[in-house]
């Protein structure tokens, strides 16, 4: 029998660092969302719009979109991790400005 190969461990420093501490605003990186684009060919996965934007651009509209998701997601947490606010979803929704 083949051996199956174990899943890959998801780590935030070292090789294969493809995602942000907490106390860095949370998310992936710019090379972690690379990884992935070369792993799941046609992947339109971006990384967070962190900058000032254009009001009705398309970055606005993903910001608006991910903050809109995102506070679903808050809601649905439990109450230490909403509450927390160095939580990774706070981190992250306060890297992308929601």
């Amino acid at each position: 029998m083949a051996r199956k190969r174990a899943k890959a461990i998801r780590r935030t420093t070292g090789k294969g660092g493809n995602y942000r501490k907490t106390k860095a605003g949370a998310g992936m990186t710019k090379k972690g969302v690379a990884a992935y684009r070369r792993a799941n060919p046609g992947s339109k996965l971006k990384t967070a719009v962190t900058g000032k934007v254009k009001k009705g651009s398309k970055a606005a509209k993903r910001r608006k979109s991910y903050c809109a998701r995102s506070l679903g997601q808050l809601k649905r947490s439990s109450a230490k991790t909403r509450n927390n606010p160095n939580s990774r979803i706070r981190q992250a929704r306060r890297r992308w400005k929601c």
